[in-house]
């Protein structure tokens, strides 16, 4: 799971909203705890920013159930729900908030791949008609179904 995962969708929180080109960076910290590191830009040709955080997976649940540590005090709870054999897909959810995402290994995710994810998702309870496409590439901004950039 280690590695880039791109936000191909979210049901966006006040954070997140108006990113383009966003990605979860995680990687395994020799204390066991897991760094995160959120990637994003406001728009295309605006500077790149990251927010820094941790997170712990709680134990005997299969790697599914993770506490992240925003500003080392602020804890958030999130579920692994599926992830592809090969690690190129991921689906996340944050219990009882109405959140979810849906990352990617590649930026950019074919449409087809998409649509059968959105039926996985919404398989298990997550309301699928809030997610919404994040644009990773410059070319995605204005397609239906793509959030629009914070700045243009």
């Amino acid at each position: 799971f280690m590695g880039p995962g791109h936000v191909s969708a979210h049901v966006p929180y006040v954070g997140e909203r108006g990113h383009v080109a966003s990605r979860d960076e995680y990687t395994l910290r020799p204390d066991g705890k897991i760094g995160v590191r959120y990637v994003y830009q406001e728009g295309f040709g605006e500077p790149v920013k990251t927010l820094d955080s941790s997170a712990t997976v709680k134990p005997d649940t299969g790697n599914r159930q993770w506490t992240t540590w925003f500003f080392g005090v602020i804890p958030t709870k999130y579920r692994i729900l599926e992830v592809a054999p090969d690690y190129s897909w991921a689906l996340i959810d944050y219990p009882g908030r109405d959140l979810a995402w849906i990352f990617s290994r590649a930026p950019d995710m074919p449409t087809a791949q998409y649509t059968g994810l959105l039926a996985k998702i919404h398989a298990v309870a997550v309301h699928t008609g809030k997610l919404i496409r994040v644009p990773q590439l410059q070319q995605q901004v204005g397609k239906p179904g793509f959030a629009a950039p914070k700045k243009p």
